[in-house]
């Protein structure tokens, strides 16, 4: 039985072959395909040399561009030089402080300074704004960082990060970074604070001159000893001598 099966299928897939090819011949596929083989071009045997490809000028190209930026300038593409901060920022060399000979103000001599200090802002009037900042230990050593008074910078300093200059009683100026987003005076201030010997328990008048510019007063801080009553005549006069010069300036 196995026998007589394989040698039908074997009858049956002759049959069907016969018949393929008796249709393909009626169909004339063979002599179709002959004909397109002789037809088609034969490639040639040279090997094809690429021309080399001349650079453009595409200052000579006209460039695609909308009409809501056509009457605009070109586009430049070329790389801009990078300026770093250290440009604007005052270029002193300063020595490290001997952090083991820090001043610590006493109580007593930081109020001190802190009410002359108030006494030399309410003579300074209402024409430009001005607060107080008494000086740490984290603001003259170390981090040498000032943060300024949250209110007042949103009132009257810029909404970005921007270079903010000092001004002296002298006249010098120091540029300073502003940063926005902490509220502070950064690079540039170290350069300040150590050029003036800032230390504990001073204390700084800030006068905004414009959105970029204060006028900063310096009050120290006095070491008070047991004979403190026979100075506040000198402390006094020295009030005065300072009221005085800074309305000199102001007329100026």
């Amino acid at each position: 039985m196995v026998v007589e099966s394989k040698s039908s299928y074997e009858e049956c897939r002759r049959q069907r072959l016969e018949e393929n090819k008796r249709r393909l011949e009626e169909l004339n596929l063979g002599k179709l395909a002959e004909a397109l083989k002789a037809s088609s071009p034969k490639p040639s045997p040279a090997k094809q040399v690429r021309r080399p490809k001349l650079p453009v000028d595409l200052s000579s190209v006209r460039v695609r561009r909308s009409s809501r930026v056509a009457a605009k300038p070109p586009p430049s593409y070329q790389e801009v030089p990078f300026e770093p901060l250290r440009r604007f920022i005052s270029c002193r060399t300063y020595r490290p402080r001997d952090l083991s000979n820090r001043f610590y103000a006493s109580d007593e001599a930081r109020q001190d300074a802190i009410e002359r200090a108030e006494q030399v802002e309410s003579g300074l009037g209402s024409d430009f704004p001005t607060f107080l900042k008494p000086m740490l230990q984290s603001h003259v050593t170390g981090g040498f960082w000032l943060g300024l008074p949250v209110q007042f910078s949103k009132a009257h300093l810029p909404s970005k990060d921007e270079m903010i200059t000092l001004v002296d009683e002298d006249g010098n100026e120091f540029p300073t970074k502003y940063l926005v987003n902490k509220t502070g005076l950064s690079g540039g201030w170290r350069g300040f604070a150590i050029d003036h010997e800032l230390v504990d328990g001073d204390a700084l008048v800030f006068q905004v001159i414009t959105r970029t510019k204060f006028k900063v007063y310096i009050i120290r801080a006095s070491k008070l000893t047991d004979n403190e009553d026979d100075d506040n005549d000198s402390d006094v006069s020295h009030l005065d001598r300072s009221a005085k010069r800074i309305k000199a300036k102001q007329r100026h």
